[in-house]
């Protein structure tokens, strides 16, 4: 069975309140690898895959596993949701078992299966595998109440050669945190989801020249995504701070794909 390598995410299974720091000390704790799946399907052929849970708690963890549907919202921040969404491809998966318990420092292979059905058109099967802690954690002094969790692994699935098509529609500088920040607007004219890779050399107005790279968000099919363009930092300093106006020229990849990149930037 092939997993895609990824690195390993350390998942807080996090309360829905902020809490105090000790709250966290005492509640679920879990390693999950890999932290998304992208893989390739084929129509009315199953596709299994291993999800790999490793326990760190003091005492036995016990979960919840389920599929969802999700939607990446335009803050790119991701709304998850049992119901089926239109068009949900959910009941094309299997999964292994929907409750499980694991004993301190253990690790679990959780498998689970895609199934597209025969003659399946090509599209990408896009859901989310949500692990949830069952035992409410405690918070230790006078004052004691539930802490619950979860996380979503979000799993694509591309089925029958779909893949994205990516191109730059507009750029702008925006407001990032109280920061101007070069950003473009990228188009998916595809049947599957894509990301920006690679790295454009940037110049600023003070002459200052420094590596840029795009942030590491997915474009879904027939939607348009803002993504920032940041100065990567140097080993051990912080990232410079850029005055514009920006010079931008390299080449941004996806897939096996180029993108050229050469614009200036200006600050509002």
């Amino acid at each position: 069975m092939n997993l895609l390598p990824a690195s390993r995410l350390m998942a807080l299974l996090l309360p829905a309140a902020m809490l105090p720091a000790a709250a966290f000390a005492q509640g679920f704790a879990a390693y999950i690898s890999p932290p998304r799946f992208e893989v390739q399907a084929e129509a009315g052929k199953p596709l299994r895959q291993v999800l790999e849970i490793q326990h760190v708690g003091q005492q036995k963890g016990n979960y919840r596993v389920y599929t969802a549907d999700w939607t990446f919202n335009p803050d790119n921040s991701v709304s998850f949701s049992t119901e089926l969404a239109p068009d949900s491809c959910r009941p094309w998966v299997a999964i292994e078992r929907r409750e499980l318990s694991i004993e301190p420092g253990a690790r679990y292979r959780y498998r689970f299966e895609i199934n597209p059905p025969a003659g399946t058109p090509p599209r990408e099967c896009r859901f989310a595998l949500m692990v949830e802690g069952l035992d409410p954690a405690k918070v230790q002094g006078n004052i004691s109440f539930p802490v619950g969790g979860r996380i979503g692994v979000i799993v694509y699935a591309a089925i029958g050669g779909a893949a994205p098509q990516l191109s730059i529609s507009t750029q702008q500088v925006v407001q990032v945190n109280g920061k101007p920040t070069a950003t473009i607007d990228v188009r998916n004219t595809g049947n599957a989801h894509g990301r920006l890779e690679g790295f454009v050399n940037g110049t600023d107005a003070a002459g200052t020249q420094f590596e840029m790279s795009p942030a590491d968000l997915p474009i879904l099919p027939g939607e348009t995504r803002r993504v920032a363009l940041s100065p990567v930092p140097e080993d051990g300093k912080a990232a410079p701070e850029i005055r514009f106006p920006l010079s931008v020229k390299g080449r941004l990849e996806w897939g096996a794909n180029r993108l050229p990149l050469d614009t200036s930037f200006v600050a509002p």
